[in-house]
This record gives C-alpha cells, sequence and structure tokens, in this order.
C-alpha cells in the first residue's frame, strides 16, 4: 500500500514537470513574439523568460496542492488511506511548503531585485556613449545598483514590520476556540512577519487583479469570437486595388487639368492633391499588408499554414464562445460565494470572511466535486481554471496597457512591446498571481480549494480511539470543513498549504481579509460593465482608450458584424474575393474616405 500511493502523489509530481516544462517553452515564444524586434536586448528577453516561467510554475502549484493533499483520503469512506500514515503526511506537506517557499522567494527576488535591476541597466544604455567608450560597464552597473537598492531597503522594511509589529487578530474570538483556528494562530515571529508581507502584497495585487484580471475575464471570449476579419485579405485586396486606381487616375486629372496654367495649381487644387497623395500612401501601405495576409512572397507551407488558420476560424468562435459561458458560471459562482461569505461568514472582518462550509449551491464547487469521482478530470480543470484567470489578466494588460491613473506609458501589443513593458508586465502578473490565488482558494471554489475532495466518517467508532467506519454507512461520510470539531474530522481532513496560509493572514492581520474579499465584488462589477460594453460596442472600459488598432477592429458590436465575419473566414479559405455588382466601387470609396480622414493614424498603424 505505500508503494500505491509514493505512485500516485509521484505520478502527481511528474505531472507538475511536465507542465513547468511547457510553460518554459510558452514563456520562450511568449516573450519572443510580443517583444518588438527593433529593441531587443539579450538580458531583457533571459529575464523575461525566466520570471514568466517562474511565475506559471507558481499558478501552477495550487492544483497540485489540492491533488496531494486530497490523495491521502478516500472519498468514499471518509477516512484516511492505508500508507497515508501521520508521518508520511506530514512529509508531503513539509515538501509542499518547501516548493512554495522556493517558489515564492525566487518570485520575490525576481520582481524586486533582478527585474529592477535589468530595468535600469537597459535604460542606462547610450548607444552614443557605447560607440564612443566614454562610459564603462561597471558605471553602468553601479548605476542600476544604486536604484536596486531601494527596493531592497522595501523588502527589508517589510519583514521587519511584519517581525516586529502585534498581529491584529491575535485575540481569540468566540470561534477561535476551534482546532482550525487554533493551527492558525500558532506561528512565530518569522512566520508572522512573512505573512504580512505576503499579505500585504496580496492586497496590492487584488488592486491589480480588480483592473486588468476583470477586464480580461471579459475580453478574452470575445476576443477569441472576434478573431475572423471584418473583411478578408482577398477583399481588401480588391477593393484597396480599386481604391487606389481611382485615387490615381484623379491626381492624373488634376496634374492634366493645371498643366497649362503657368501661375501653378491654385490653392484648393493644392490641398485636394496633398490629400489624395496622403491617401495614396495609406492605400499603398494597406495594399503590401493585404499581400502579407494572402502570404504573397512566401514559401508554399506558410501560404497553407495561412489557410489552415482560416479553416479553424469557426472552432476558434466556438471556443471563445465556450470561454464565455465558462467566465460567466465562474462570475455567477463568485457572487454566490461573496454574497455568502458576507452573510454567513462565522466570524466577519474579524477573520477574513472565513465561512467554515457552503450554505448555498455552487456550481464550481459542485462541478469540481463531482469530476473527482473521475480521477484525475478534477484536478485538470482546476489546473486549467487557474490558466484562465491568468490568460485573462494577460488580455487585461494588453488591452488596457501599463498606465498611471489615466495616462498610458507602456503599450502591451504582439510585435510592439518594448523590453521595459515586459519587465513591468513581469512585477505585475507576479502581483496579480497572488490575488488569482487567492480568489481561486476563498472565493471561486473555497470547499475544494481548503480540502479537495476529503471526507471524514461520523460513525462511532468501534473501539476507543480506533477510526470510524463508514464502509457499511456512507450516508455518514462528510465532506471537511472548517468549522467541525470532531476528532474524525481532526485526524481525516488536511487543508491544503495555500488555503492555510492565506487563511493566517486573513486571520492574523484582517484588515488584508476585508480588503480582499470585498475588492471581490469590485472584480465582479468590473466584468460585468466590460462584458456587456463589449459585447454591443468599443470595449472602452470607461477607464481608458484602447489603441486606434484595437478600435478599429471592434467599431461594431459583436452581434451585428457576425455575418460579415462569416463571409471573410470564407473568402480567407477560398482565396477569392466575394463579386457582387458594385461591390467594388461602394468598398473603395468606404477604404478611400477613410484613408483621406485617417490617413496619419492608418499609417502608423501600417
Amino acid at each position: 500500500m505505500a508503494s500505491a500511493g509514493l505512485l500516485q502523489t509521484s505520478l502527481i509530481w511528474v505531472a507538475y514537470g511536465v507542465a513547468v516544462a511547457l510553460v518554459f517553452l510558452v514563456a520562450i515564444i511568449t516573450t519572443v513574439t510580443w517583444q518588438t524586434p527593433h529593441e531587443r536586448s539579450v538580458a531583457v528577453s533571459i529575464v523575461s523568460i525566466f520570471s514568466l516561467s517562474a511565475l506559471l510554475a507558481t499558478v501552477f502549484l495550487l492544483p497540485v496542492d489540492i491533488a496531494l493533499v486530497s490523495s491521502t483520503t478516500s472519498a468514499h469512506l471518509g477516512a484516511k488511506k492505508d500508507w497515508a500514515t501521520p508521518p508520511r503526511v506530514d512529509s508531503i506537506l513539509q515538501t509542499l511548503k518547501i516548493v512554495y517557499y522556493t517558489l515564492y522567494t525566487l518570485d520575490a527576488l525576481l520582481c524586486l531585485i533582478v527585474i529592477p535591476f535589468t530595468y535600469f541597466w537597459y535604460e542606462e544604455y547610450d548607444e552614443v556613449e557605447e560607440e564612443e567608450g566614454t562610459r564603462s560597464t561597471g558605471a553602468r552597473i553601479w548605476q542600476a545598483l544604486k536604484y536596486t537598492f531601494g527596493f531592497v531597503f522595501l523588502v527589508v522594511a517589510l519583514f521587519l514590520i511584519g517581525f516586529f509589529v502585534p498581529a491584529a487578530g491575535s485575540s481569540h474570538g468566540r470561534h477561535m476556540d476551534l482546532d482550525y483556528f487554533k493551527r492558525l494562530l500558532a506561528a512565530n515571529n518569522g512566520e508572522k512577519a512573512l505573512t504580512f508581507g505576503v499579505g500585504l502584497l496580496v492586497t496590492l495585487g487584488t488592486l491589480l487583479y480588480v483592473l486588468y484580471t476583470g477586464a480580461g475575464l471579459a475580453l478574452l471570449p470575445v476576443s477569441f469570437i472576434k478573431s475572423a476579419p471584418s473583411i478578408s485579405a482577398p477583399q481588401l485586396s480588391a477593393t484597396t486595388a480599386s481604391a487606389l486606381e481611382r485615387n490615381r487616375e484623379l491626381q492624373r486629372q488634376l496634374e492634366m487639368r493645371n498643366a497649362g496654367r503657368t501661375e501653378g495649381m491654385s490653392q484648393k487644387d493644392r490641398r485636394e492633391l496633398d490629400a489624395l497623395l496622403r491617401e495614396e500612401r495609406t492605400l499603398v501601405r494597406r495594399e503590401r499588408l493585404a499581400a502579407e495576409a494572402r502570404g504573397d512572397g512566401r514559401s508554399k507551407i506558410y501560404r497553407a499554414w495561412t489557410k489552415v488558420q482560416a479553416v479553424f476560424r469557426p472552432f476558434k468562435l466556438l471556443g471563445g464562445i465556450f470561454l464565455l459561458l465558462l467566465a460567466i458560471l465562474v462570475w455567477v459562482s463568485m457572487l454566490i460565494t461573496s454574497i455568502d461569505k458576507s452573510v454567513n461568514s462565522i466570524c466577519k472582518q474579524h477573520c477574513g470572511y472565513i465561512l467554515g462550509h457552503l450554505n448555498v449551491f455552487q456550481p464550481i464547487n459542485w462541478i469540481f466535486v463531482q469530476s473527482a469521482k473521475a480521477f484525475p478530470v478534477d484536478y485538470i480543470l482546476m489546473a486549467l481554471l487557474v490558466l484562465f484567470f491568468f490568460s485573462s489578466s494577460i488580455t487585461g494588460l494588453a488591452s488596457i496597457g501599463i498606465r498611471f491613473l489615466w495616462v498610458r506609458i507602456f503599450q502591451i501589443k504582439k510585435g510592439r512591446t518594448a523590453p521595459q513593458a515586459l519587465l513591468i508586465t513581469a512585477v505585475l502578473l507576479a502581483l496579480i498571481i497572488l490575488a488569482i490565488n487567492y480568489a481561486v482558494a476563498m472565493v471561486v471554489a473555497p470547499q475544494y480549494a481548503i480540502y479537495g475532495t476529503q471526507t471524514f466518517c461520523v460513525n462511532t467508532p468501534r473501539r476507543p480511539g480506533g477510526q470510524p467506519d463508514c464502509r457499511e454507512h456512507r450516508d455518514m461520510v462528510r465532506p471537511c470543513s472548517e468549522v467541525f470539531s470532531e476528532p474524525a474530522a481532526k485526524d481525516v481532513c488536511t487543508p491544503t498549504v495555500m488555503s492555510t496560509f492565506l487563511n493566517r493572514i486573513t486571520l492574523n492581520w484582517p484588515v488584508f481579509g476585508a480588503v480582499d474579499f470585498w475588492a471581490q465584488f469590485a472584480f465582479l462589477a468590473v466584468f460585468l460593465v466590460v462584458f456587456l460594453t463589449s459585447l454591443f460596442r468599443t470595449p472602452r472600459l470607461n477607464l481608458s482608450e484602447l489603441d486606434e488598432e484595437a478600435e478599429a477592429d471592434e467599431e461594431e458590436g459583436l452581434l451585428a458584424s457576425t455575418g460579415r465575419r462569416f463571409g471573410a473566414t470564407w473568402q480567407d479559405i477560398t482565396g477569392r474575393a466575394k463579386r457582387t455588382a458594385g461591390a467594388g466601387a461602394q468598398e473603395g470609396e468606404g477604404y478611400g474616405t477613410a484613408a483621406s480622414g485617417n490617413g496619419g493614424s492608418s499609417g502608423s498603424r501600417a
């Protein structure tokens, strides 16, 4: 039996190792494709790849945590498995703690020391000084270190504050006599300092999570649904060629009309010719972009790949609809849990709104509990859920950009992201990941994230000190919860390491728990506003203006442009533009007008 337990836990860790290897590959592809090719830096690329890999590895540790503690218990019998002896369970938890502390320490070092140093190192680069040799590498390193020392001082100050300041939640209330709360309150000064520092970072990350993840959770499904272009590459090429031919014909007419005039062109004709020249440049750029979209001048493999992408656009649309339904389900589940906690929490704001057990049907939690009957479906679903939140955060960052209040500092966009923006994005994602762990463990699937599929038996033991037996009394099996005080629950139920740490933060520092909890309602409000806005009109989020290209792509409502997008997909697959009477002239006029009215902006996007 011991070998069976070793095999199961080993398989979980092996699956985690494979996931980490895959996320390292994803981090490489993401960094290379998003960074602008004109400002590449080897140091920035290496740090960004390593940081993204560490962040994704941290994200995927929560499903491993749930899987390991759940594997120690038989969910049908409500008892520990034969191999899950107390020393063995303690060994599993200790290993998890080591991995957690290692990853979070690595994330902290990257975000507070390595990334700031790399940022200032890149900012100190001067091409002229490098070519003239007037500045040494040592001077550049010293300048970067001087700025980095500020971040090091911040880390030390946070740790010292948490070490010496007494925990606000250390006083025992009427519910603090439960064993679960006693274990949370039993912490030394080192753990107390760590909980203070992480609690402060979780609270800062929650503010970013509300804005970026809340908006991204609504925009990610919409971006899949709107992935098909409003007009296909062949149709764009045909209409652009028609508009370009008409433009050049008008230029020839103006030149011929003014050819014999000794005083030259009139001011009116000159203004019209200048407008036509600006329009011509825009149309030429658009024609080049259409040719690149068709794969002209590229290999047959590349052209085949573009057609394969066009073929799979309908599946991408279906995937977007599925993600949209999932986002709505997550939103409803979070709303149910938040209301349940605000009304039925056993100690309210004094312990960060710890609930104890769910009092209302919660769909996401129910899905995880039911899927646990088919191992390892629930663990895969939890990994996908965490990845969905992480991807939504990236979508929110790409849509809103890095801003200070309403001023955009950096733009996050494929192929146009500055090196400084990559580094800042890594720091923001590190903070958001802390908030995601809190949201998943405390709001999205609270009961499952704390105890997984663990249950305990309330049947009376056959002998004093023995383990209850529910093999013939399955109705006496209960799911584990924080509020149960039965000896059987204490012996069987093992909370996850992540949930224990988060509840210790909210119990010892209630102000962090209160802010993190009520911020979930702000998250739900941001999602609702962005979702309704992006569904029917350009998603401005009421927070910032999207960049010009995104505004042009999403100018029409999602529901109004579906037919045109299906037509564009079919034309991209066949490689032929739709032939309708007068379509070329009408489309050409539309593009010509847009080009002449927005020549500068279109040119800058091209």
